[in-house]
C-alpha cells in the first residue's frame, strides 16, 4: 500500500445509530469506515479486504466478544481490534484483551481517545 493510502476501519455494531455515528467520527479522524452489523458479517469479508482496525461491539447477535476476538485475529492477525461497550460487565474487559483486543472502551466513545488508539497502532499494521 501506498504511504499516502487512507487505512480502513471495520465497524462492527447492531445499533444503526451508533454505525452512523462511529463511521462519522472515524472518516472525521481521517480513516476509511466500512460497517457492519453483525461479526459475521465482517468476517465475510475480512479476507478480501482486511481491515487495519476493527471497532467491535461487545454485545451482539450471534458471535460477539472473545469468541468474535478469536475468529478475527484467525482470518486477519494485523487489524488492530477495539472493543466499544455500552452494557459492561464483571471480567468482560480481561476477557476481550486475552483475546486479542488492544482495547475496550465505554461508549460513548470519544474522539481524542479514539484517535490515539487508531493512531498508537505499530507502524507495520498501517504501511
Amino acid at each position: 500500500m501506498e504511504s499516502n493510502a487512507r487505512r480502513l476501519v471495520a465497524i462492527v455494531d447492531d445499533d444503526p445509530s451508533v454505525l452512523r455515528a462511529l463511521g462519522r467520527l472515524v472518516r472525521s479522524l481521517g480513516f476509511d469506515a466500512e460497517t457492519h452489523a453483525s461479526a459475521e458479517a465482517l468476517l465475510e469479508r475480512v479476507v478480501a479486504a482486511p481491515p487495519d482496525a476493527v471497532l467491535l461491539d461487545l454485545h451482539l447477535p450471534g458471535l460477539r466478544g472473545p469468541d468474535a476476538i478469536h475468529a478475527l485475529r484467525h482470518r486477519s492477525t494485523r487489524a488492530r481490534i477495539i472493543v466499544v461497550t455500552g452494557l459492561d460487565h464483571p471480567g468482560a474487559r480481561e476477557a476481550c484483551l486475552a483475546a486479542g483486543a488492544a482495547a475496550y472502551l465505554a461508549k460513548p466513545v470519544g474522539r481524542d481517545e479514539l484517535a490515539a488508539l487508531l493512531c498508537a497502532a505499530e507502524p507495520e499494521r498501517f504501511l
